[in-house]
């Protein structure tokens, strides 16, 4: 009877030790963050390269994957690998090494996103490097990973000179000088390609197409009226990569209309009591600026110009020509642009007597 009471006793104690041992207030693995606090991944993570090495920029993050605002950014990760060229496999893993943790800070300065930049100058000539970054809110809280930006590092070529734009009708026409030595002087041996980089306010540029081995480019991807700045960035080609190089200053054009209306139809005139009346067909043009009305003696070959009507009307009256005289008269249309554009004469037409 009191073995039996005593192996149900320590029983009982094992058990309960058991209990213990298992419902502890630590954890042993990292607790996964709720989504309100994780902040949405960094999709505008670019580059810029010069002789000392590359310089990368990013915007902080100002929502949680959830769409609900971030106070606070505790750090950035910074994560880079650099292959050398004759090893890179274009379809293996990137091989990322630990990341260096960066000061984050709020992600609003005012009303102003906060922009985030990093330099780095210890680049090897051949290798190439790729970056990404992750953004913290809390120790436990990181983002996804942000884009991936990559290239490959040589001393870079110089930026392209004497860039002259054309603008056109819907069309702007850049033209530039062949890149032929490295930033420091010395002299390309590799072939050259240009990326056309486009800014419709001056401040973001965005790339045009691809690459070009020319020294021209005609960019038919505007509007009349507006003015745009470009840059030209010189690139070396490297085998299957591009090297990039210096970019050029910006030059400003707008793009202006040279195409003028057709010339007005159905040109009717009417002596009355008060003038001569002469009508037309209302232009069908888009961008219809108003009417010029032309008028010649019978006697004369030149024409002058006798009035400007408004787009909406079709109709004007010559209060001028009284006597004997017998007057010729032409229409033409002309549009908004500036300076406008004047379409040829219509045909002539005159009063029946």
């Amino acid at each position: 009877m009191k073995n039996g009471y005593v192996v149900r006793v320590t029983g009982l104690f094992l058990i309960g030790m058991s209990l213990v041992l298992t419902s502890g207030c630590g954890y042993k693995n990292k607790p996964i963050p709720p989504q309100r606090v994780v902040p949405e991944p960094i999709s505008d993570l670019l580059y810029t390269v010069d002789d000392k090495g590359v310089q990368l920029s990013w915007s902080y993050p100002v929502k949680t994957i959830k769409g609900s605002a971030l106070d606070d950014i505790s750090s950035f990760e910074l994560y880079r690998a650099e292959i050398p060229l004759e090893d890179y496999c274009g379809t293996c893993p990137v091989p990322f090494g630990e990341p260096m943790e960066l000061d984050g800070g709020a992600p609003v300065d005012g009303k102003v996103r906060r922009k985030a930049t990093y330099e780095s100058s210890l680049l090897l000539p051949g290798y190439k490097y790729f970056f990404k970054v992750r953004s913290r809110s809390s120790w436990w809280a990181d983002s996804a990973d942000s884009n991936i930006i990559t290239f490959v590092w040589f001393k870079p070529a110089a930026a392209p000179e004497g860039v002259t734009v054309t603008p056109g009708d819907h069309e702007v026409t850049l033209q530039w000088q062949p890149v032929t030595s490295h930033t420091d002087g010395s002299t390309v041996e590799m072939a050259m390609k240009y990326q056309v980089l486009r800014s419709d306010g001056g401040k973001k540029f965005e790339r045009l197409g691809e690459p070009v081995a020319a020294t021209e480019f005609v960019d038919r991807q505007v509007v009349n009226g507006v003015r745009y700045f470009y840059t030209i960035q010189s690139m070396m080609v490297l085998d299957d990569n591009l090297v990039n190089g210096g970019i050029s200053t910006d030059v400003a054009v707008t793009p202006i209309d040279l195409a003028p209306p057709l010339p007005p139809l159905g040109i009717t005139v009417i002596k009355t009591g008060v003038g001569v009346k002469v009508f037309w067909d209302k232009s069908d043009a888009a961008d219809l600026g108003g009417y010029l009305v032309y008028r010649r003696a019978a006697n004369r070959d030149s024409y002058e110009q006798i009035g400007k009507v408004e787009p909406e009307y079709t109709l004007f009256v010559d209060s001028k020509a009284g006597g004997s005289v017998r007057y010729y008269y032409a229409i033409t249309a002309f549009d908004q642009a500036t300076p406008p554009n004047e379409s040829d004469k219509s045909r002539e037409a005159t009063a029946r007597h």
